[in-house]
């Protein structure tokens, strides 16, 4: 059974200073954004954040770097952040790049227990520097390293109890993967069901993946998070 929370806050209220944290989410839809504003005023600093996309500038990610939170993202893009670029060319934020497929693997792999894996993309660019490769079949591969963290931060449609969670549209996105590849996974979700409603075959991550569930606040653009 996962832990069930009053509150998003004491949900995340031992996650500290350096820590490595995984946060679902494409751009702005499936982001647990109560729990973010939660981390934002615990105030833990130096923080590694491996997410999709940077996001907007005054919501979800952007909130934590506002507050000079973070000291290095593991993203896919910026998506035209203003914020995390001027913070990435003043030197205080550091950024791993990785193109979005490479990254999703990386985080399954980090899920499934596996080393690593190689992959022809990003051969020949700055995506390679420093990385193993190797030629076979005709073409060269560079060695990926998978990804974990300490905590994931996940939003799901509705849960239970249990851990069980259901994403609804593309607000799925990550989050099924990074509940697999994180230590302490904290699910936020709309809707509390009663054990046992869950169709358990609509069940998209399951409950041994989460320790950690509680109902957020239904935000103003229900859209935003896919809801």
């Amino acid at each position: 059974m996962a832990h069930l929370f009053h509150d998003a806050q004491q949900a995340i209220d031992d996650i500290g200073d350096g820590a490595t944290i995984m946060i679902g989410g494409f751009g702005g839809f499936g982001m647990p954004e109560n729990l973010i504003r939660a981390l934002r005023n615990k105030g833990s600093q130096s923080l590694t954040i491996i997410t999709n996309s940077a996001g907007m500038e005054e919501n979800g990610i952007g909130l934590l770097c506002l507050n000079k939170q973070v000291r290095k993202i593991v993203t896919t893009d910026l998506a035209e952040n203003s914020l995390f670029e001027n913070l990435v060319l003043k030197g205080e934020l550091q950024i791993e790049l990785s193109p979005q497929g490479t990254f999703a693997e990386r985080i399954r792999a980090g899920g499934a227990g596996l080393g690593g894996f190689y992959t022809p993309t990003g051969y020949g660019t700055i995506v390679a520097e420093n990385k193993e490769t190797r030629f076979w079949q005709g073409r060269n591969y560079v060695l990926e390293l998978p990804l974990r963290a300490q905590f994931g931060l996940v939003k799901a449609w509705r849960g239970d109890p249990a851990g069980n969670l259901v994403y609804r549209a593309n607000a799925r996105n990550f989050n099924p993967l990074l509940a697999t590849a994180s230590d302490v996974t904290v699910a936020e979700v709309d809707e509390l069901a009663a054990p046992g409603i869950l169709d358990p075959d609509h069940i998209h991550t399951p409950g041994i993946y989460v320790q950690r569930i509680v109902q957020g606040e239904r935000p103003d653009d229900l859209g935003r998070n896919g809801s």
